[in-house]
């Protein structure tokens, strides 16, 4: 029998569970699919409650994972299968090549001799990297990664030549393993809902037209530009912005429940826009604005702002003025009992919250529901955390993960 836990996804609820019950002595796993440790909360610029940056949190936990040898982690991997009982399970890991090894110092040498460039997933193609290129500024493990589907390997191997470590190999392969483990806390987390399902909303053709966490990356200090938020299609300073709720959210063609935090985080990027333009118009376009609980404070000081209007109504259509790059919306306003077009610099779609691995099949015995959260598994030892098991904000997928850990360490104590 195994006293050990895995935990997959190492965001902040995965690192939340693997911490708590590696600090009362239990051998823990992370196995986390991107190269790097901290999940979505790395691209935001604020998170509530405190509106604290990633850097608050993240490395304070960092440290912590840094200085217990309880805890061990697998960047690049994913579950494969688990197979056995409580207490006594195998897991199947799976860990893509990195091509990079730990001699890495991050100097950046390999990035300016690689000739290859690629869209950035971490900043929501709005920027590029090369072929060879660092996560962000606080990866754990704070090294560099090759995008193999991009890179040309030893046919070019400039980054090689370029490398004064011996860091770098192109003929590293896939490896695979086995774990032994006694529980496993599932906290795969979430993705934003794909916009481009969104025609009537213009999102993945009209430029300035971004959902939810590109403005993150936009208002970012390490994002592509820099924190300032500027339109996508120019650079243009926006003084007019749109925000549109319940993007693809509440909709039975598309995602069928409420996400919970798009409201909030709407609201927490009118405060970005406010700081970098005083003058700046912005209107929200709402069916139901919900500030949960502690929240409500933060909803009357953003409706106490003469500069940001709230329509209560739905966005029949968002359309592009060619000439210009500006976008035109179409909406209700039930209050006034009108429908107007409105012409605004950019949009920002409040796109909702989806499971990781919706659609997927889960490689561990637990129950999910039709849209994707795991909802049973606690009699198999599974326990979820954080938004895969629903949409949540970082402090309460936090506290989620305290309770799944304290299962996870009874189903192996018993």
């Amino acid at each position: 029998m195994s006293n050990t836990i895995l935990v997959v996804g190492g965001g902040f609820s995965g690192i939340t569970a693997a911490l708590e019950a590696a600090e009362v002595g239990y051998e823990v796993y992370i196995v986390e699919k991107e190269a790097y440790l901290g999940g979505r909360v790395t691209q935001l610029k604020h998170y509530f409650p405190k509106l604290c940056p990633p850097t608050c949190g993240l490395e304070i936990n960092f440290q912590r994972i840094k200085k217990n040898p309880r805890v061990k982690f697998f960047t690049m991997s994913e579950v494969e299968s688990v197979t056995g009982q409580p207490g006594n399970y195998e897991a199947k890991i799976k860990t893509k090549p990195r091509f990079v090894n730990s001699k890495c110092t991050s100097c950046g040498k390999c990035v300016e001799a690689c000739p290859v460039t690629r869209k950035s997933e971490f900043d929501f193609g709005l920027a590029e990297t090369k072929a060879i290129y660092s996560p962000h500024p606080m990866a754990l493990p704070f090294r560099h990664v090759i995008d193999d589907t991009v890179c040309q390997g030893s046919s070019c191997a400039k980054c090689v030549e370029a490398c004064p470590y011996d860091a770098i190999d192109l003929e590293e392969k896939e490896k695979e393993m086995t774990l032994n483990v006694g529980s496993v806390v599932w906290a795969t987390g979430w993705k934003p809902y794909d916009v481009t399902n969104l025609t009537n909303l213009g999102a993945g053709e009209i430029k300035n037209v971004i959902n939810n966490m590109q403005m993150e990356r936009l208002a970012a200090p390490n994002g592509p530009t820099d924190g300032k938020v500027l339109r996508p299609s120019d650079n243009k300073e926006p003084q007019r912005i749109a925000f549109v709720q319940c993007a693809g959210s509440r909709d039975q063609n598309h995602l069928n429940y409420c996400s919970y935090i798009c409201c909030m985080a709407s609201l927490k990027q009118c405060t970005y826009l406010r700081e970098q333009y005083p003058d700046a118009e912005i209107v929200i376009y709402y069916i139901d604005l919900r500030a949960p609980g502690r929240y409500e404070k933060f909803l009357q000081n953003i409706q106490e702002d003469e500069k940001v209007k709230m329509v209560k109504g739905k966005v029949a259509k968002v359309e592009e003025e060619k000439a210009s790059g500006d976008v035109v919306v179409t909406a209700e306003d039930i209050i006034a009992g009108l429908k107007k077009e409105e012409k605004f610099d950019m949009v920002v779609l409040a796109t909702g919250m989806q499971p990781t691995v919706a659609g997927q099949e889960l490689p561990v015995q637990a129950d999910v529901d039709q849209e994707g959260f795991v909802i049973g598994g606690e009699e198999n030892g599974i326990f979820a955390a954080g938004c895969a098991k629903m949409p949540l904000d970082v402090v309460t997928s936090a506290e989620t993960a305290t309770g799944a850990a304290l299962k996870a360490i009874q189903k192996v104590r018993r």
